[in-house]
């Protein structure tokens, strides 16, 4: 019997795990697919928003700007990667001037600290590779970015050290209330058997699935609709033509095309704002990038094309009430997280505190759990390092002198402390996502037989059970003397 089952291990559902880690609780976290961070989580700006932009009252604006605020001391625990270097909100025309003075007014409202209207001589001396005829601008200073699947790991990694149970390829299907306690029974990818889990309380984090999880009892009173926003990821080389988020004026469907240098250096234009036609649907389409292109250009015209790395799509979780859901439902013990559309990732450590409130209130005692530990080991980058702090590491744990991707300089000690670490991998991506291999110029086309045969050899996962993203996704068959016979 489980004190707490949390389903989804995306950066909203660990932040749950790690800050219920804090109390005396024996937690589960339930992941469908072969990693936590694998959905919204790695496929979206990477920005923490300065929470502005959110309806005064709203759900949004009240774990926006508390999330924004924890986002420091959560870097210097976690080591995931977080640089505040701040947004720019351009105004091309009168009415957008406007605009800016009117979002202003709203960020005063939920009060966000850092804020200020420049005019163009700022942004000339500021953002030289600015579009010039950008006549003002909202300067958030709060602003910053992040890299999203590092910071969903880091969550995982602390929540597990903490005592959080993680069940990877464990799809819930069923979720049946007993007189004292939740019955979720859940299946494991490409097995036919079936296990059950008792839990006293289930949060349903399942991001995207969030409805179809609350449909399992009965909780019929939101719907998930899709948006997909498209992106194109350029080469680091271009990360330096703008220092901070570059953002529009925002529609009523969006916050704008973006351009900004991601945490790591690369630059990042993007995204749209379409309907998915399935919850799981990430293709990307000529005319959406070339949308995506055509209103970057508007703010900054000079990036160049031929220095695309990659194009990537991902899905958001829209909700039919227009505003986060963070309650328990009708089925007490039951508590909904859903809808955790942008800013998503700024909220999701607010969110984590008042979940565990909603807790308390719910009448689930909640006593501090004194063992525990809110840091995190940082991975040794080696491409960050000194020459002098390179030779000394390699002398200590020679396998740091061996680098596998050449593109993004990253060794083969990385990668095997990343394979040493509390969450189990047997995927290329995974890996790509803990330490950058395969994310480079080359897009993994050089370093893939290498890092599959570190995994090999540091693992129990055979060579052919190695797969680029999980379930459906091998990448050998076989061996060939076997094939031919």
């Amino acid at each position: 019997m489980y004190d707490v089952c949390i389903i989804g291990a995306g950066v909203v559902g660990a932040a749950i795990a790690r800050e219920l880690a804090k109390f005396k609780l024996k937690i589960c976290l339930l992941e469908k697919s072969e990693d936590v961070a694998n959905g919204t989580t790695k496929a979206n700006s990477g920005i923490v928003h300065g929470g502005y932009a959110d309806k005064p009252g709203s759900v949004k604006a009240k774990f926006s700007g508390a999330g924004n605020r924890m986002f420091p001391k959560l870097e210097a625990e976690l080591h995931f990667g977080f640089r505040q270097i701040g947004s720019l909100l351009l105004a091309f025309s009168d009415a957008e001037v406007q605009e800016i003075h009117k979002i202003y007014a709203n960020g005063q409202k939920n009060n966000i600290s850092g804020l200020e209207i420049v005019d163009s001589a700022f942004l000339r001396k500021n953002e030289p590779n600015l579009n010039l005829e950008a006549k003002a601008a909202l300067l958030c200073k709060v602003a910053g970015v992040t890299s999203p699947y590092e910071f969903g790991i880091a969550l995982a990694e602390n929540a597990i050290l903490n005592g959080v149970e993680l069940k990877l390829s464990c799809e819930v299907i069923a979720i049946k209330k007993e007189l004292d306690h939740f019955l979720v029974t859940t299946k494991l990818n490409d097995l036919p058997n079936h296990d059950h889990i008792k839990a006293q309380r289930v949060i349903n984090a399942a991001g995207l699935f969030s409805d179809d999880v609350a449909r399992m009892l009965g909780i019929k009173n939101f719907t998930i609709n899709p948006k997909q926003g498209q992106y194109l990821l350029f080469d680091k080389d271009q990360g330096g033509l703008v220092n901070r988020v570059i953002f529009q004026v925002p529609t009523p469907n969006s916050k704008g095309v973006l351009v900004t240098p991601t945490y790591h250096g690369n630059l990042l234009v993007g995204p749209d704002a379409t309907s998915a036609p399935e919850k799981e649907y990430l293709d990307t389409a000529d005319q959406n990038l070339k949308f995506v292109t055509e209103m970057a250009k508007k703010s900054v015209p000079n990036f160049e094309m031929r220095k695309v790395i990659t194009s990537f799509a991902g899905n958001r979780a829209t909700p039919s009430t227009g505003d986060f859901i963070v309650e328990e439902s009708e089925v007490k013990g039951f508590i909904n997280v859903a809808g955790i559309e942008s800013p998503g990732l700024t909220a999701a450590p607010a969110i984590a505190v008042a979940v565990c409130e909603i807790m308390r209130e719910s009448g689930m005692t909640l006593l501090p759990n004194e063992k525990f530990n809110p840091e995190r080991k940082p991975y040794k980058t080696i491409a960050n390092m000194s020459a002098e702090e390179l030779e000394e590491l390699i002398k200590k744990e020679p396998a740091y002198g061996r680098v596998v991707c050449r593109c993004e300089t990253v060794s083969e000690g990385e990668i095997l402390d990343a394979l040493q670490r509390s969450i189990p991998i047997n995927s290329l991506d995974a890996i790509k996502r803990r330490t950058r291999a395969g994310m480079g110029r080359c897009q993994s086309g050089f370093c893939t037989p290498k890092i599959m045969e570190i995994i090999c050899n540091a693992t129990s996962v055979s060579m052919d059970k190695i797969t680029k993203k999980g379930s459906g996704s091998k990448l050998l068959m076989g061996r060939s003397k076997k094939a031919l016979q």
